[in-house]
């Protein structure tokens, strides 16, 4: 038998590859500082792991609907009127099963074979996966450290043609953990919107941002573009990420699309983890999300302070998400080598450039700050002795 051409075209995740390098080096005894996957170490709200046990009481579990419950979909709402000052019906309202199932059904209701869609370089792998599974022909955009490694406006205009049929945005972004200005992400829906084309934002760690000195929550790009396609997730900002439970708001005229597509690729989204999830919308619950985004800002600056005593360069401070994208081309070693030495050598589990785009493959690394402080500082100080025996 023969796999099809579509997933002999997939490349491997690079941050899952070396997990199972990570994994096997634990198998042998060794103690691996993990710094390569986006998972937070906090685990979900105490109130969402006490619904779970209440809803798992022998009741009935019956599928939900395939735009999820009507309970959940009115408290996400809810959530982005007190978090966001944006007003969104409902019915708008896709939960699903984890924003990879929101990008699922979203390209599966966009993208049609031959489309070309903008995606910036770098960018999270998956993301242009799903696009180019339903046959888009994606344009990988560079970006440099000047543009925060983020899209702008002159950079979508250089790269737009013809049959460009819609953009692919993260902010804040994973690798980098930076964000695009408000104003600047408005310019960019404009322009593609006045050309008819779609906009899907990726804002799945959209309240893990910096807080402005108001004490405001990041603007989601539904207050400058109410008919951008927003994909979220219960997994970062919430700790759920093995839960896989997201959501995404669509235009009004594409719920029924997208209720027939999830009813066709996977029914519903798990029906405990829904009601479970209702709980996240507690004051109690977002106090402790509160309390976690703000033990984040404390990781990120353990990481910027060990990485600059290991003599690897920021060239961006990020400004959200959990993640540092550093510059290794210092040390003499390509990313890759960097990454398979520093986990051979020191048990640090990273994740290389390639994982991300063309465009800083060899020259960066990413490095996820979601451990513990003491995880996150016995791994910088192993990466110091690394980079330190480099220098020899």
């Amino acid at each position: 038998m023969r796999a099809s051409q579509r997933a002999q075209a997939v490349q491997p995740f690079y941050a899952m590859e070396f997990a199972k390098r990570a994994q096997a080096l634990e198998a042998q005894g060794r103690h691996v500082v993990k710094l390569n996957l986006g998972e937070p170490d906090f685990g979900a709200p105490p109130a969402v792991l006490s619904a779970l046990q209440k809803v798992a009481d022998g009741r009935p579990l019956p599928y939900t609907g395939a735009t999820g419950l009507l309970e959940l979909r009115e408290a996400i709402a809810g959530f982005y009127r007190q978090e966001h000052d944006v007003e969104v019906d409902p019915r708008r309202i896709i939960v699903t099963a984890g924003a990879s199932a929101a990008l699922l059904l979203v390209s599966a209701a966009l993208v049609d074979a031959g489309d070309k869609v903008l995606i910036s370089d770098p960018s999270y792998p998956c993301n242009r996966q799903f696009a180019e599974s339903f046959g888009a022909d994606v344009i990988l955009v560079p970006t440099t450290p000047e543009s925060r490694f983020q899209l702008d406006l002159p950079a979508v205009k250089k790269h737009w043609a013809d049959d460009t049929r819609g953009i692919m945005i993260a902010t804040p972004s994973n690798p980098t953990g930076t964000s695009i200005e408000t104003a600047e992400l408005r310019d960019i829906c404009d322009f593609a919107r006045s050309r008819d084309a779609w906009r899907i934002v990726d804002e799945i760690y959209l309240n893990l941002g910096t807080r402005d000195a108001a004490g405001r929550a990041p603007a989601s790009v539904l207050s400058v573009d109410p008919d951008a396609f927003v994909i979220n997730s219960f997994s970062k900002y919430f700790g759920m990420t093995g839960w896989r439970l997201g959501w995404c708001v669509v235009p009004d005229e594409f719920v029924p699309v997208m209720e027939r597509l999830a009813q066709n690729y996977y029914i519903c989204s798990s029906t405990p983890a829904q009601f479970a999830a209702l709980e996240c919308f507690t004051p109690q619950s977002l106090q402790v999300a509160e309390d976690r985004r703000e033990e984040f800002e404390r990781r990120r600056a353990v990481v910027l302070a060990g990485l600059a005593t290991a003599g690897l360069p920021v060239p961006v401070l990020p400004d959200g998400a959990f993640y540092v994208y550093f510059d290794v081309s210092g040390t003499g070693l390509s990313a890759w080598d960097f990454c398979e030495r520093a986990l051979t050598e020191k048990h640090v589990a990273l994740t290389p450039g390639k994982d991300f785009g063309p465009g800083g493959a060899d020259r960066y690394v990413r490095l996820s700050y979601s451990a513990s402080v003491a995880e996150l500082e016995q791994g910088l100080s192993r990466l110091a002795e690394f980079t330190a025996a480099l220098r020899l």
